[in-house]
């Protein structure tokens, strides 16, 4: 009788690593073949430094599979996934260790489902389009639901350009004390996790989608995120690797569009909107986001990417629309501080609570 993929990865689980986890779990296996009774995998180390410590490891998992029924030959070889990292100076200049779970390996295929059971709803902030607001709205509706009551998270899914640690004003880096579950952080009552935590600020993320989508799927299932009424996850613009993992894998409740209201910006909102409609993930209203601009020195109100183009659209397709909000400064501020406007009082605080509470009452959050 033949070996099989799942025989060779369950006997791969049983290796544990001497800091936590072990060889499947913390996602160092690669190209692993089983041509009947040959098989070949290479175990990745995060960096070279610990590549040389595991000889021992790679060896005790020959043997491991070489025990295998149906098992003749085994080829485990060993790689790096790329150069030793500096863990970043702490406050007071110390230095921390980083995780040691590696962020962006390439997704478990045997994993059905994304969507960790202790929460109650996925809801996906999307808008086809770059700069349009979206981390904004996503930061600032997460604030006003958990000041409405709700249990909330906050997923940083834009793993090309994070926001929401600035946004929110966190700059810790989250811990993995066992190497397989992320503990989250906290601010404004917001559980929130963003790739822009684990990694160096000033450095780009070079990924190919596998990467991307490994990362979604450890952001998603492998943080403790804890009982939520409603994590909330802000996309990256496009219609590309990040929104097809989390529609096809984590079961969003559904998602919600933010769109300037000028035509180039509805072009692509458009794009979303269908994006969202092939995946079987209800879009549940459209915001119309930098709607007017109200001068703060004589109240004059002017339309400087036009006005109503959302909610013209919202009526064309017979959505919800939840609202229209301004550009202001107060909320630029507010996000460069790392304390959403949503947190405060005002205007613009109190239009936040009156999206949250429509929400709420919707049964959505």
């Amino acid at each position: 009788m033949s070996v099989t993929r799942a025989q060779v990865e369950a006997r791969l689980a049983e290796l544990d690593l001497p800091d936590g986890g072990d060889l499947m779990s913390r996602d160092m296996v690669r190209a692993l073949s089983v041509e009947g009774g040959h098989v070949r995998f290479v175990i990745e180390a995060p960096n070279p430094e610990i590549a040389r410590r595991m000889e021992p490891l790679r060896a005790a998992a020959e043997r491991a599979v070489s025990a295998l029924a149906g098992v003749e030959k085994v080829s485990a070889a060993l790689t790096a996934h790329g150069p030793a990292a500096k863990a970043p100076p702490a406050a007071g200049g110390e230095t921390k260790e980083p995780p040691s779970l590696r962020i962006g390996g390439h997704p478990k295929p045997t994993q059905a489902s994304l969507k960790p059971a202790s929460v109650k709803s996925i809801l996906a902030i999307g808008s086809g389009k770059g700069g349009v607001g979206k981390s904004t709205v996503s930061s600032n509706l997460a604030v006003a639901l958990a000041g409405a009551g709700r249990r909330v998270g906050l997923l940083d899914a834009d793993i090309y350009g994070p926001s929401q640690p600035r946004m929110m004003g966190v700059n810790k880096r989250p811990a993995s004390p066992d190497g397989k579950i992320i503990e989250p952080l906290h601010a404004h009552g917001v559980t929130m996790m963003s790739i822009g935590l684990m990694l160096d600020p000033d450095k780009a993320v070079v990924w190919r989608g596998p990467m991307l989508m490994g990362a979604l799927q450890q952001m998603i299932s492998q943080v403790n995120w804890g009982e939520l009424d409603v994590l909330i996850v802000d996309l990256p613009p496009g219609t590309g690797d990040v929104q097809l993992t989390l529609c096809q894998k984590a079961e969003p409740t559904g998602a919600i569009v933010v769109s300037t209201p000028q035509d180039v910006s509805l072009l692509d909102a458009r794009k979303a909107m269908d994006m969202f409609n092939t995946l079987k993930t209800p879009v549940l209203g459209l915001i119309e986001n930098m709607s007017t601009y109200v001068c703060p020195e004589c109240g004059h109100e002017a339309h400087i990417f036009g006005h109503g183009g959302v909610q013209a659209e919202a009526k064309r397709l017979d959505l919800p629309f939840l609202g229209a909000l301004p550009i202001d400064l107060e909320m630029r501020l507010a996000g460069d501080a790392g304390t959403p406007v949503a947190a405060g009082n005002g205007p613009m605080a109190e239009a936040y609570a009156a999206l949250a509470q429509r929400l709420i009452d919707g049964g959505i959050a």
